[in-house]
């Protein structure tokens, strides 16, 4: 049940006229479960809500829903505003309902509120004022996305693909996601390796065998201080970590394998394939698998128009230590900018301002409008 009330007199200063919509849209979707995966009753909510807001040709993937605007002109770029509606779990140390969207002042708490609700309500709210100007330097498309919390099949990388047989693949993206409104321009990658290094069993007190142990150790002290020709300008160097190590049956036999977990963080300068077979060049015993190789580093010049736009809002660049769909956006130009804080994110009552959500729905127009002047 929905308590508490938004009242448009709220002291907030320059209110935008889609504010009240907004928040009462957002606690609606924070009413209803959607976990990653399970994410239909909000995928309903997005179609019926854009068609009532007169949007004509929303269509769903799956629980992905999106629409086109107007006047599509394929000699044109095409920009793709978008963020996610599913969430992470709630978490066991919740003091509130989860699904109950209470306003306490300011604060509007709730799962999704802040991860990545208010980025969906207010990225909707611009492509409704933007969607039928044909003054516009590039074709737009609202696309509110399933599975990023786990990088679901269904989700973006499903999404993605669909659109590309449609003709449709986005030139540059505005992912909404919570930045408290500052342009995150980058996102390390991901690689988890299983590794395992083998050996041979013996007696520990006759000194037989080959310890798996130790050729593991030598191939993890290489791991520790692993570093590449190439550095990224951006997001320096590639980090790797080992997070996880398993070998033995007894004290008194020498183990025969060793398995262990590298957990990577990629960077622009390399692929992640490239990354890997790097690693497996650099260590002398192990074997490294890696579970996946999808999650990219995603990199956007400072001289792109988006980045150039918020930065002339006086937005500041930075490199965002979290990871989201812009990972499998390989090779589209991605900035990520939302309202909320990142820290907020996956928490016991989570919060999003009211104000918060109000300062995304007056820059995001600007931003994507009077800012960008050449594509």
């Amino acid at each position: 049940m929905m308590t508490g009330n938004f009242d448009t007199s709220t002291p907030i200063s320059h209110s935008h006229p889609r504010l009240a919509e907004g928040v009462k849209l957002l606690r609606r979707l924070i009413a209803v479960p959607s976990l990653s995966r399970q994410e239909e009753g909000t995928a309903d909510i997005w179609e019926e809500w854009l068609r009532e807001k007169g949007v004509a040709n929303v269509e769903r993937l799956h629980n992905n829903v999106f629409a086109v605007a107007p006047g599509f002109r394929p000699g044109r770029p095409t920009l793709m505003l978008n963020s996610h509606h599913d969430t992470v779990k709630p978490s066991p140390s919740y003091t509130r309902d989860p699904f109950s969207p209470v306003i306490e002042g300011d604060r509007l708490y709730g799962l999704g509120s802040n991860d990545a609700g208010a980025s969906g309500v207010a990225l909707a709210a611009t492509f409704l004022d933007l969607k039928d100007r044909d003054d516009l330097p590039y074709n737009l498309i609202f696309a509110i996305t399933a599975a990023e919390e786990v990088m679901g099949e269904l989700g973006m990388r499903a999404f993605l693909p669909h659109l590309a047989e449609r003709g449709l693949t986005p030139d540059m993206v505005l992912v909404g996601e919570p930045t408290d409104m500052q342009p995150a321009i980058a996102e390390r990658g991901l690689l988890v390796f299983d590794a395992v290094a083998t050996g041979k069993s013996g007696h520990a007190a006759r000194a037989e065998g080959i310890n798996a142990i130790y050729r593991a150790m030598e191939d993890i002290n290489t791991l520790r201080n692993f570093t590449t020709e190439r550095v990224s300008d951006v997001l320096g160097p590639i980090k790797v970590s080992v997070t996880m190590i398993e070998a033995g049956t007894q004290h008194n036999v020498v183990p025969d394998c060793c398995k262990y977990v590298v957990d990577v963080r990629t960077t622009d300068a390399y692929t992640n394939e490239e990354t890997v077979e790097l690693l497996r060049n650099a260590v002398k015993w192990s074997e490294l698998t890696p579970r996946s190789t999808r999650v990219h580093a995603s990199v956007i010049g400072l001289d792109h128009p988006l980045v150039k736009a918020a930065v002339e809002a006086g937005r500041i660049p930075f490199v965002s230590p979290t990871t989201s769909d812009m990972a499998l956006m390989h090779g589209i130009p991605s900035l990520k900018m939302g309202p909320g804080k990142s820290e907020r994110s996956h928490t016991a009552d989570e919060f999003v301002l009211i104000s918060e959500i109000n300062e995304a729905l007056n820059l995001y127009p600007m931003l994507l409008s009077s800012h960008i002047k050449k594509l």
